[in-house]
C-alpha cells in the first residue's frame, strides 16, 4: 500500500497505479476522456490535469496529467488548485470548439460521458463564432452508427480497435483537429467486437445502430442483469427493453469473466426474442388458441410482437389453463412420458422436466457427439488436478495452444482474452526491465513492438488467430490429438510415447510441451464445437502433466450453448438414447423444452423422433418446425421476460434475470411443467432450492439463492430509472390511467422505480452514479478500478483445482487418420454469424452472415472435378448422420488438409452438430 495527500488529506492506495486510477478509486470525480479501464493511459486529450507538489513546503506545484502520473507514496497533489480547474477548463473549451449542439437529438443523450464532464468541469458557453469543421459520416453496417462531427480526437476508438482488439480497418486519418476516425470506404466494420466502440467512445461518434431503428431515451429503458445466451462463455449482460421489446444490450463487467467487453454476436444477437416466428399463444395441433387481442402487432420498431396490455387479460387467462388442460389430458393418456430438455434453457426448467418424466427418462438436449465431448470435459473438471482458467485467467496467460477450436468463432470473446495473453511474454522481457508501468499503454506497446508470445494452433481449418500464432498445425482431429497426447507424454514420461506421429509433428510437440513447461501461467485450450472428445480428452492430459509441475497452469474448454455444461450435468443421456425409448415402446409421449432439432441434429432426427412418438408436446419460445408437428405447443419465457440460472463453461453458476413482462399467455417453461408433475413450487428459489438439495453439485446454488432472498426481503431492486418519466407516460399510448405495477415473484427486481438502495454486485442493472450518467460510472461499481466488485464475486464455481489430487490421465488413443476411397473426412466449421441459433434469427446479425461454403483442398476439389464457386453435393456416408443431402458453393483452400472437408455448422441444412464422420460428395448436377 501507498500513502498519497490530496488537498492536504491522507489516503491509502494499492500501489501501482496512476493517479488517476488512484483517484477514481477513492471517488473523487477527475475528468478524463482518453483513459479507460482496459486500455491504459496514453496522454492524449489532457483532460485529467492535477497539480503535483514536491513536498509539504511546495506551494506553487507543477501541472501535470493525472493518468501519466504514477501514484509513489508519499505524493501530494489538489485537484481544487485554481490553476488546474481553469486549465481543465480550457482543454474542454479547445475539445467542444466544433462540437455540435445536439445533445436533445444525439443517441448518446442522457449517458454521455462528454456530457458528464463538460458539467464537471463548468464549461457552459462557448466563444467560437467561426464555422464549425465539419464531417462526412460512413456506413459502418447494420451494427454501428457514424457521426464523426462529435467527435473530440480522444483515440479511444482506434486504441481499442486496432491495439487491442487487432482489428485493421478503422483508422485515424489526417491530423490536429481534421483527424478522421473511419474506413478507407465505407462498408462494415471487419472486427467482430466492433460494437464496444458504442461504449469505449465517450462522445456519440459511434451509436447503436439497431437501437437507433426503435430508439428511445435511456432513462425510459426498463433493464435487468442478464447472461449472454450465444455462446456457453456465459458473459454477464444488461438487457434493456421498452414497450415489450428488448432495445439493447449492453456489457455488465465482470472481473473474471467478460471484463469490459463482449462480442458482436452477444451484443446485437438479441432481436430473436422479438421476431415475427416466436411462440406467442398455446397451440394445439397447430391451431392457436383464441386469445383476444393476441393477433396485433407492435407498432414499436416494426416488430410483431403483441403488447401485453393489448391482450385481453380473462382470455389470456383462459386459453392458459386450457391448454394445462391439455397437457394434463396428454399425459394422463400416455404409455410412459420421456422428456428432452435444452442447453439453451435454464437449469430451473430442465429440472422440472426431468422431475415430470424421472431422471431415468430424461436427456438434457445434446446429441450423442455432443454428449460425448460434454462427458469428456466433466470429467476433466471434477477430477480436480487441474485448473480451470476464467476468460480474464486466459488473458493473464503467457504460452497458449489450442487445440481444434476456432475461437473466433465458438467462442468469440475467448480470442480477446488470447490476444491479450500473447503479449505477457513481450511485457516481461521487454518492458518490464525498464521499469515501465504497465498502465502506461503507449510506451508499453512501444517496447514491446511486433514481439508475440508462444501461441500454438492446431486445428483441421484456419482460424481468426493463425496471424497471431509462432506455429500452426492444419490436420483432421485424429491428429491433432495424437499431437497432443506426444505433448502430454513430453511433459510426463510416464505416459506413453506416440508411434508413427505425422512427419514434423513430434518435433512440433517438443516444441510446445518446452514453451508450456518453461512459461508462469501456461494454458490449453480445446472444446465442444471441434465435435472430438479425443482431442478434449489429450488436451486433459496435458492440462494435468503441467498441473504436476506449475500450479499456476489451467485449462479453458469451451461449450456451445448458454447452459450446455448444465444440461450434462442434470443428465447424461442422449438424445438419440430418449428416441430409442419411444421406437422400443418404453414410452410413447415425449416432451421436447426449447430445443431445436433440425437445427441441432438435421431433419432427419425430426422425422425419427416424430415417426417413433404417438404424441409431441413442444414448450418453446421459437417457432421451429417441431412446433408445426406438435400436438401440443406452450409458449416459454426467454432471457428478455424469464428469470433463472446458467452454469459456464468453467463451471460458474449465474443467475438471469428478464427485463420485461411476459405476456399474459406467456409461462416460464418450469411453471407449464409444475402442475402437470404436481410439483407445486410457487416461486423460482424454491424451486431451485428442492434442485440445489437434489443435485449435489448444484449445492453452491443455495447461495446464490440466499442473496436473492435477502434482497427481496429488504424491497428489491428497481428496474426502471430513478430519472423514469413514469408509469402513466410509458403507458400512454395504451392507457392513459396509471395501472399498478406488474408483481415478480421470481426474481428480487421490481417493475417500477421503487427499490432498496443497496444493490449487490449480481444484480446491478445500469451504471449511474451522482456526476456520471454513462457506463464511466462503473468505477464507483469497483473495490478498485478495474479490479473486483463491490461487494463481492458473482456467482459461483462448481470445480476448482484441489491440491492433492493424483491426475487420472486418459489412456485411449485414436488412430491414424486414413482416407477412405470415394469418401472425405467430414470437420466441422463455425461462423461468428450465423452458426449460432439464436443470434442467425437477429436482423442485424442476418446481415452479417456469410455465404454457406463447403471448404476442400484443391487437390480434394480435384477429386471429385469440381472448380470454385461451383455447387456440390453433400452426403453423410453412414446412417448415424441425420442431414439429408445438401448443396453448397465449393470454397477452395489449400491450409484445409487433402482429404477433410470442412462443412458450415448449423447453416444452409447442415446440423450444428455433426453426428457422423465421413461424407460423400458430387458435383451439383450429381455427376
Amino acid at each position: 500500500m501507498a500513502t498519497i495527500y490530496i488537498d492536504n488529506g491522507p489516503h491509502e492506495i494499492a500501489d501501482g497505479q496512476n493517479l488517476l486510477q488512484a483517484l477514481l478509486t477513492l471517488g473523487y470525480d477527475l475528468p478524463y476522456f482518453c483513459w479507460h479501464g482496459a486500455l491504459g493511459s496514453v496522454g492524449s486529450c489532457r483532460q485529467c490535469a492535477i497539480k503535483l507538489f514536491k513536498d509539504e513546503n511546495d506551494v506553487q506545484g507543477t501541472l501535470v496529467m493525472a493518468c501519466m502520473t504514477a501514484a509513489k507514496d508519499g505524493t501530494r497533489l489538489s485537484i481544487d488548485d485554481q490553476d488546474a480547474q481553469e486549465f481543465r477548463a480550457l482543454v474542454l473549451e479547445w475539445l467542444m470548439t466544433s462540437h455540435p449542439h445536439d445533445c436533445p437529438v444525439c443517441d448518446e443523450g442522457g449517458e454521455c460521458h462528454l456530457q458528464d464532464m463538460t458539467v464537471m468541469t463548468g464549461h457552459t458557453y462557448r466563444r467560437h463564432r467561426f464555422k464549425k469543421r465539419t464531417f462526412r459520416n460512413q456506413n459502418l453496417g447494420p451494427f454501428i452508427n457514424h457521426e464523426m462531427n462529435r467527435c473530440i480526437r480522444c483515440y479511444r476508438c482506434v486504441r481499442f480497435y486496432r491495439d487491442y482488439a487487432g482489428g485493421r480497418d478503422l483508422v485515424p486519418l489526417g491530423s490536429r483537429d481534421r483527424t478522421y476516425f473511419g474506413r478507407s470506404k465505407d462498408g462494415a466494420l471487419e472486427s467482430p467486437f466492433s460494437g464496444n466502440l458504442v461504449e469505449v467512445c465517450p462522445t456519440g461518434v459511434f451509436t447503436d445502430k439497431p437501437l437507433r431503428a426503435h430508439y428511445t431515451r435511456k432513462w425510459d429503458l426498463q433493464t435487468a442483469p442478464s447472461i449472454c445466451m450465444h455462446c456457453g462463455l456465459g458473459c454477464n449482460t444488461i438487457a434493456a427493453e421498452r414497450y415489450g421489446t428488448v432495445r439493447r444490450i449492453l456489457n455488465r463487467y465482470h472481473p473474471e469473466v467478460n471484463g469490459y467487453f463482449l462480442c458482436d454476436r452477444g451484443r446485437f444477437g438479441y432481436a430473436f426474442v422479438h421476431d415475427q416466428k416466436t411462440v406467442r399463444v398455446p397451440q394445439v395441433a397447430g391451431r392457436p388458441f383464441k386469445v383476444a387481442g393476441a393477433e396485433h402487432p407492435d407498432a414499436a420498431g416494426g416488430a410483431a410482437l403483441p403488447d401485453a396490455g393489448r391482450i385481453d387479460a380473462h382470455a389470456a387467462l383462459v386459453a392458459c389453463e386450457e391448454a394445462k388442460g391439455t397437457l394434463g389430458e396428454i399425459l394422463a393418456q400416455a404409455n410412459g412420458i420421456v422428456g428432452i430438455g435444452s442447453p439453451r434453457s435454464t437449469l430451473e426448467n430442465n429440472f422440472a422436466l426431468r422431475e415430470l418424466v424421472g431422471a431415468d427418462r430424461f436427456s438434457g438436449g445434446l446429441a450423442a457427439a455432443e454428449m460425448a465431448s460434454l462427458e469428456a470435459i466433466l470429467s476433466i473438471l471434477r477430477e480436480g488436478s487441474v485448473h480451470p482458467f476464467s476468460l480474464q485467467e486466459v488473458a493473464r496467460a503467457d504460452a497458449v495452444l489450442v487445440l481444434g477450436e476456432d475461437v473466433g468463432a465458438s467462442a468469440p470473446l475467448l480470442e480477446l482474452s488470447v490476444r491479450q495473453a500473447v503479449r505477457r511474454k513481450p511485457i516481461k522481457e521487454q518492458v518490464a526491465p525498464h521499469n515501465f508501468p504497465e498502465w502506461d499503454d503507449a510506451c508499453v506497446r512501444l517496447l514491446e513492438g511486433s514481439s508475440r508470445g508462444p501461441l500454438f494452433v492446431a486445428t483441421p481449418a484456419a482460424t481468426s488467430l493463425d496471424g497471431l500464432a509462432e506455429e500452426t498445425l492444419r490436420a483432421a482431429p485424429e491428429e491433432i490429438a495424437r499431437l497432443a497426447m506426444a505433448v502430454a507424454h513430453e511433459l510426463d514420461a510416464q505416459l506413453p510415447p506416440i508411434a508413427d506421429l505425422a512427419e514434423g509433428a513430434r518435433e512440433w510437440a517438443i516444441q510446445i510441451a518446452e514453451a508450456l513447461r518453461s512459461a508462469e501461467r501456461p494454458v490449453v485450450i480445446a472444446g465442444m464445437s471441434g465435435n472430438s472428445s479425443a482431442v478434449i480428452r489429450a488436451a486433459g492430459n496435458i492440462a494435468r502433466a503441467l498441473g504436476q509441475q506449475n500450479p499456476e497452469s489451467g485449462i479453458f474448454l469451451t461449450t456451445n450453448e448458454a447452459n450446455s455444461l448444465g444440461s450434462g450435468l442434470l443428465s447424461t443421456r442422449s438424445v438419440e438414447s430418449v428416441i430409442d425409448d419411444l421406437k422400443e415402446k418404453r414410452a410413447d409421449t415425449v416432451i421436447l423444452l426449447e430445443n431445436d432439432f433440425v437445427w441441432r441434429m438435421g431433419r432427419g432426427a425430426l422425422d425419427e423422433l416424430r415417426q417413433a412418438a404417438r404424441r409431441l408436446v413442444v414448450l418453446d419460445y421459437l417457432e421451429t418446425e417441431a412446433t408445426a408437428l406438435a400436438d401440443l405447443v406452450l409458449p416459454t419465457t426467454s432471457f428478455a421476460d424469464g428469470a433463472g440460472t446458467y452454469l459456464n463453461n468453467e463451471g460458474r453458476l449465474q443467475r438471469s434475470y428478464g427485463a420485461s413482462t411476459p405476456l399474459a399467455t406467456v409461462r416460464p417453461a418450469w411453471r407449464w411443467i409444475g402442475p402437470a408433475a404436481d410439483y407445486q413450487s410457487a416461486t423460482l428459489n424454491a424451486l431451485a432450492t428442492d434442485m440445489a438439495q437434489q443435485v449435489d453439485e448444484l449445492t453452491p446454488l443455495s447461495a446464490l439463492i440466499a442473496q436473492d432472498e435477502k434482497i427481496l426481503m429488504g424491497g428489491g431492486i428497481a428496474r426502471q430509472s430513478h430519472r423514469a418519466s413514469g408509469r402513466t407516460s410509458i403507458n400512454a399510448k395504451i392507457a392513459v390511467s396509471e395501472p399498478k405495477p406488474p408483481e415478480d415473484p421470481d426474481t428480487p427486481l421490481n417493475f417500477s422505480m421503487e427499490g432498496g438502495a443497496h444493490t449487490p454486485p449480481h444484480l446491478i442493472n445500469r451504471y449511474w452514479a451522482s456526476g456520471w450518467n454513462s457506463a464511466s460510472a462503473l468505477t464507483r461499481f469497483q473495490e478498485e478500478v478495474s479490479g473486483p466488485l463491490l461487494g463481492g464475486v458473482v456467482g459461483q464455481r462448481l470445480f476448482e483445482r484441489r491440491e492433492g489430487i493424483a491426475p487420472r490421465y486418459a489412456t485411449d488413443m485414436p488412430g491414424r487418420f486414413e482416407l477412405r476411397a470415394g469418401q472425405w473426412r467430414a470437420v466441422g466449421l463455425h461462423e461468428i454469424y450465423g452458426s449460432e441459433l439464436l443470434s442467425a434469427r437477429s436482423a442485424p446479425v442476418a446481415q452479417r452472415t456469410p455465404e454457406s461454403r463447403v471448404l476442400m483442398s484443391a487437390a480434394t476439389a480435384q477429386e471429385i472435378g469440381a472448380a470454385e464457386g461451383e455447387q456440390v453435393r453433400i452426403d453423410a456416408a453412414d446412417s448415424a448422420g441425420h442431414m439429408p443431402s445438401v448443396l453448397l458453393t465449393l470454397a477452395i483452400d489449400d491450409r484445409i488438409p487433402a482429404g477433410l472437408v470442412g462443412l458450415p455448422c448449423g447453416m444452409r441444412g447442415v446440423p450444428a452438430v455433426l453426428g457422423f464422420e465421413w461424407v460423400k460428395v458430387s458435383k451439383g448436377d450429381g455427376s
